[in-house]
């Protein structure tokens, strides 16, 4: 059968959603009739001229011990490890269904998060603990992590993706873009790095920008905000608790005495449409 001749595929069912800014496309294939995700596919739907636009893709599928499995996806058709407004969109969906009060994703590549809605209404997710060691985030080389060799003497961490910190004394002084784009390829980083620029206001409360990694400038980064959170702590700069100001909104992030990271903040639930036959046809 030649391609001409070929069925044309069945729409594909998606929902927007955003966290602060940070929007996400969510494609449920629990029943299995999804369309499968490929990179070109998810190049496609993330373009914001013509496909639908979005940070990232979240793909659920069943998971056994688990309520859901989330993979997610980056606008340039990358793989993302961890993406932490979008697991709190997936928690949101999930407690909508009657799931809950208290949740399991299982997200791919970083294990199972735990995550519940708040009595005061936002969304939590336990998202872990960080790695520190240069091995762990992951750098190319041996290196001070909480100190790279590069301009500014950024910290590096992970929290389950590769993150680039850096303290600047006046964020609205910082071209901060540019610098993003340069950093994230920087050879000392081999899956590349989400990079941050965040200024202390004071021990409870840090403003930030956000380059993503796969995705550029972005609105609101959970995982950011964490490791921002963390950084801060480990430099002596803030508490282990400190609401992080995004361009979007802002986050409150717990680095509890176990080690894990709690992040919570609101979710917005936008639409839900549908991606036409041909559409994904001129993709197969």
């Amino acid at each position: 059968m030649s391609r001409l001749d070929a069925p044309a595929p069945a729409p594909l069912r998606f929902r927007k959603m955003h966290g602060l800014g940070n929007d996400f496309v969510v494609i449920d294939a629990r029943s299995g009739d999804a369309a499968a995700m490929t990179p070109a596919l998810a190049r496609a739907l993330g373009d914001r001229r013509r496909g639908v636009g979005f940070d990232q893709l979240a793909m659920l599928s069943d998971a056994p011990g688990a309520d859901v499995a989330v993979a997610y996806w980056n606008a340039d058709g990358s793989r993302a490890a961890a993406c932490g407004n979008a697991t709190r969109c997936v928690a949101a969906l999930m407690l909508a269904e009657g799931l809950g009060p208290d949740l399991r994703i299982e997200v791919a590549g970083r294990g199972v998060l735990e995550a519940r809605r708040r009595e005061d209404g936002l969304i939590e997710v336990d998202m872990g603990a960080p790695a520190t060691g240069w091995r762990d985030v992951p750098l190319s080389e041996a290196a001070d992590a909480l100190a790279l060799p590069l301009p500014g003497n950024p910290a590096a961490l992970s929290m389950g993706n590769p993150h680039c910190v850096h303290f600047v004394a006046d964020l609205a002084a910082v071209d901060w873009r540019a610098r993003g784009a340069e950093v994230e390829t920087h050879p000392l980083f081999p899956e590349r790095t989400n990079v941050q620029f965040a200024q202390v206001i004071d021990r409870g409360h840090v403003r930030a920008r956000v380059w993503e990694r796969g995705v550029g400038p972005t609105l609101a980064s959970g995982s950011s905000a964490c490791a921002i959170a963390v950084a801060g702590a480990l430099r002596g700069l803030t508490d282990r608790r400190v609401a992080v100001e995004l361009e979007g909104g802002t986050l409150e992030i717990d680095w509890r005495a176990d080690g894990h990271v709690l992040m919570a903040g609101p979710v917005a639930d936008v639409f839900t449409g549908e991606i036409a036959p041909e559409f994904l046809a001129a993709l197969a």
